[in-house]
């Protein structure tokens, strides 16, 4: 695929407006480039750009009729993008897309196909970035697309929401009033971190879990940055709260491996032990998701301390072990 220069492209829109009409011999000069390259330059901006460039025999070079051009005047794009960063904006495209397929199809699908168009300069397409990036997801809960959309516009407008939430532990339904600061992404779902003005707490709720939403025209109650990361990143997982707890975990030097490399929580401490094993101290509030992820890596990991947490794994694995008996 050849390249085609941002710079070039200026340079030949500027000597059009310059001189009203430049000739082939004039752009070869200025550019210090063959006719061949010129002319893909001219193809880009034609058939790319959709620039009115056109070769006047009459004036004998090449000029922009400015009154074929949407509000009376051809202007370069304010944003432009060498190759390498189209390609990445593709691929970060594809990944949002399989957050969940057809979430933000509407949205996202007419951007791809103008990063393609800016990607190709003609001489032959690139291949899909689908074909290349294969993303694998597992068990992600399922979002009405209407909600989100509607969440996302009025955390951005700054506007408070009305929400029919259905309560799984509960399982009751309740009406809510709340201000959304942020949307999170985390394990496979969505949920929005908001005021709660029934609770007047802070609160964060499922997306998947709400049956109903009505933008409301209320200015949000913002909650200032740091209070939203004290709440919400000081426990463990999804779980908010100030973190009470610190978990000391020792995994054995076959799941070290793996586990050295990830980042359980942003106040995580570890070592490597002599043995090849590993260390790892975890703050919590909410041990209920620590246990999940604990379950997750046994029998290759032992609870150090709390005792309350070594219990609590000690009669999940016998729960587990009682329920899969062999027949």
């Amino acid at each position: 695929m050849s390249k085609v220069s941002i710079e070039r492209i200026n340079k030949i829109v500027s000597l059009i407006r310059k001189h009203g009409a430049v000739s082939m011999s004039l752009l070869k000069k200025e550019l210090e480039m063959s006719e061949n390259s010129v002319k893909r330059d001219i193809n880009f901006l034609r058939d790319r750009l959709n620039c009115p460039l056109e070769w006047d025999r009459s004036r004998n070079g090449y000029v922009i009729h400015d009154h074929l051009a949407p509000g009376g005047r051809f202007e370069l794009p304010g944003m432009w993008f060498e190759a390498s960063e189209v390609v990445a904006l593709l691929t970060m495209l594809h990944l949002v897309e399989g957050v969940q397929p057809g979430l933000l199809e509407d949205h996202v699908a007419p951007l791809k196909s103008r990063l393609r168009t800016m990607l190709s300069t003609g001489t032959r397409s690139i291949n899909p970035i689908e074909k290349k990036v294969k993303l694998i997801h597992f068990a992600p809960r399922q979002v009405e697309p209407k909600h989100f959309q509607l969440i996302a516009g009025a955390l951005l407008e700054g506007k408070r929401l009305r929400l029919q939430y259905w309560n799984r532990e509960k399982r009751q339904r309740t009406t809510r009033e709340i201000s959304p600061q942020r949307l999170v992404h985390y394990r496979e779902n969505w949920v929005v971190d908001a005021w709660c003005h029934e609770k007047n707490a802070l609160r964060t709720f499922s997306l998947e879990a709400i049956e109903d939403v009505q933008v409301l025209d209320t200015n949000v109650v913002e909650v200032g940055e740091d209070e939203l990361r004290e709440h919400f990143e000081s426990g463990y997982g999804i779980f908010a709260g100030p973190a009470r707890y610190r978990a000391r975990l020792k995994f054995t030097s076959a799941r070290a491996q793996w586990v050295s490399k990830e980042e359980w929580h942003p106040d995580q401490s570890s070592a490597a032990l002599e043995d090849g094993s590993y260390l790892l101290e975890v703050p919590y509030s909410n041990d209920q998701e620590l246990l999940m992820d604990l379950l997750r890596h046994a029998p290759e990991v032992e609870v150090l301390d709390p005792p309350e947490l070594r219990e609590k794994l000690y009669k999940a694995l016998c729960d587990a072990a009682e329920k899969n008996r062999p027949i």
